[in-house]
């Protein structure tokens, strides 16, 4: 995450800690000039989210917009959420008075439907990823390999990795796994086949093949990575707040195999793209 990321997110929390804490007792400690967003008092626009939504649906800001402590105006700014931004709907899933419940940055709490689109969290390719990752659940983690083939054997792990051991001809260690779900390179494409491409030095640096994003713009089949002095772990990103809960795929360990669970992830890891 980039050191403008990291400032923003912290400058939003002093901002919920300042409301909380009820800083200076009077609530323009809270309508201050830096959580002001869209004026939600303006007519609906034609792009308006006013319909009931999948409760957990991913909802995407369609400019800077308040998240407010109630479903009105006159309820207080916890944060503003910048343009372009994926928050969760934490309701369920109807809006009240055109207000929807969401989580965003870890806080909850109401954000006006005028300045609101739903996102579809996949697209047919993003989709194509999940089913791929879905097909490794449950086969064994393998250090330094990719593979898998549903109604095979999972193939089982010992030890402590890297110096465990594996028996079988199936699993994957967490970036064998990314790699093939993410069909990176693009002759990695046959899921049965063993390789791994890369490890996550490699994922945790930009490339023409995925590219570092904010963790609060996440949309399913993307993955959080993270690698420190040549240690670290991948996985991909299903659903949920980016900086909280979170549903992912992920090939764990040694002694959890490739699972489907789910996970926070520390500010050591960051966001990154390939779809």
């Amino acid at each position: 995450m980039s050191r403008w990321n990291q400032s923003r997110h912290a400058l939003k929390w002093m901002a919920v800690v300042a409301w909380m804490a009820g800083c200076g007792g009077a609530s323009s400690s809270v309508d201050s000039v830096e959580l002001q967003g869209a004026d939600e008092s303006v007519g609906t626009t034609q792009s308006a989210l006013t319909v009931c939504v999948t409760p957990g649906s991913n909802l995407q800001t369609t400019t800077g917009l308040n998240l407010r402590s109630g479903p009105a105006t006159t309820y207080g700014i916890l944060l503003t959420m910048p343009d372009a931004a994926i928050a969760t709907e934490a309701g369920d899933g109807c809006p009240s008075s055109g207000w929807y419940k969401v989580t965003y940055s870890g806080v909850t709490g109401w954000a006006s439907g005028t300045y609101l689109n739903q996102v579809s969290g996949s697209s047919t390719v993003r989709d194509a990823a999940v089913a791929r990752a879905t097909g490794a659940m449950g086969f064994s983690y393998w250090w330094g390999h990719g593979a898998w083939k549903p109604g095979q054997a999972a193939g089982s792990c010992a030890g402590d990795c890297p110096s465990c051991t594996h028996t079988g001809s199936y699993g994957a260690d967490c970036s064998g796994f990314l790699a093939k779900v993410w069909v990176v390179p693009s002759t990695n494409s046959t899921m049965s086949t063993d390789s791994h491409p890369y490890s996550t030095v490699s994922f945790n640096s930009d490339t023409t093949q995925w590219s570092t994003i904010a963790r609060e713009s996440l949309l399913t089949a993307d993955a959080l990575v993270y690698n420190i002095d040549g240690a670290g772990h991948i996985f991909l990103y299903e659903s949920g707040d980016g900086w909280g809960n979170m549903w992912a795929y992920e090939c764990k360990g040694c002694a959890y195999g490739c699972v489907h669970n789910l996970r926070t992830a520390n500010t050591t890891y960051h966001a990154i793209r390939h779809y």
